[in-house]
């Protein structure tokens, strides 16, 4: 039993260390494009950076970047 609770427990951090820089650069483009509605849903869900990784290729606008 302490083998699975310490694969998994790596599965966790592997998803988090993954999840946090695409989950950032989308809050960070979404506050700077004044998506108020997209910066909401995004800070609120977790999906693993599928829907921060979408957002940033193919909802948000790209004005300058």
């Amino acid at each position: 039993m302490d083998i699975i609770s310490v694969q998994n427990y790596w599965i966790f951090i592997l998803l988090v260390l993954w999840s946090l820089p695409w989950k950032g650069m989308a809050l960070w483009k979404a506050g700077r494009q004044k998506q108020k509605l997209w910066f909401v849903v995004l800070f609120l869900t977790n999906t693993v950076a599928i829907l921060d990784i979408l957002y940033l290729y193919i909802f948000s606008k790209n004005k300058h970047n």
